[in-house]
């Protein structure tokens, strides 16, 4: 397992409801991964979440509002957290829901942190 993969496999453990953590380029490529859903499924969902990212940085930078640090989604399944990490990276937590999201935030924001430090 990857420093990445087992930063990622740490908080998905510690936050109950939590079915996956990832790690992704701002094309959306996944860099590492842990999650209990199907592998195609969850690459799609990263992919798909990345695009968002990156729409929202575009539209809040024409609007010289800053970058975009995270932002949630609620679906009637599951939560989702997009949290940018650096250099174009990105992290991406599921949720099912009801699910302790704060701590999912937190632990997210912790995790966030880490792979900083790994990628320096």
């Amino acid at each position: 397992m990857t420093p990445f993969a087992q930063i990622l496999r740490d908080m998905v453990e510690q936050t109950p409801g939590m079915v996956g953590g990832a790690f992704a380029a701002s094309d959306g490529e996944m860099v590492d991964s842990f999650a209990t859903l199907d592998p195609d499924e969850w690459a799609l969902i990263t992919a798909h979440y990345g695009v968002l990212l990156a729409q929202m940085h575009a539209a809040f930078g024409t609007w010289h509002y800053g970058n975009v640090e995270y932002f949630v989604t609620q679906h009637e399944r599951y939560d989702i957290v997009v949290h940018a990490v650096d250099l174009g990276y990105y992290a991406l937590i599921v949720m099912t829901t009801p699910a302790p999201l704060s701590r999912g935030m937190s632990l997210l924001q912790g995790s966030v942190a880490r792979l900083k430090q790994e990628m320096a």
